[in-house]
């Protein structure tokens, strides 16, 4: 399981319109080594070089691609915990 785009589901949600920008929002569902995790990512659609006048398949898209990849280099901390190294 390296792949997140082949090996879990990653499921376009909507297009949601905020005071300062416009977002696409996903979901994230998956299993990796016995960890089941879900995850919402929401992507500015300007960070992603598009606006609201392109066509819906291209925005969600390259939200989708600039989702994934930081999605992928995030790394993640449980609150209140600290590991000694």
């Amino acid at each position: 399981m390296k792949d997140l785009a082949e090996n879990n589901l990653i499921q376009f949600k909507n297009i949601a319109k905020k005071k300062e920008a416009i977002y696409a929002n996903f979901r994230v569902n998956g299993v990796r080594a016995g960890v089941s995790f879900s995850a919402s990512i929401c992507v500015d659609i300007a960070a992603a070089e598009v606006h609201a006048g392109d066509v819906l398949e291209k925005i969600i898209e390259e939200c989708a691609r600039i989702g994934v990849q930081e999605f992928k280099k995030a790394e993640f901390q449980f609150e209140g915990v600290k590991t000694a190294l």
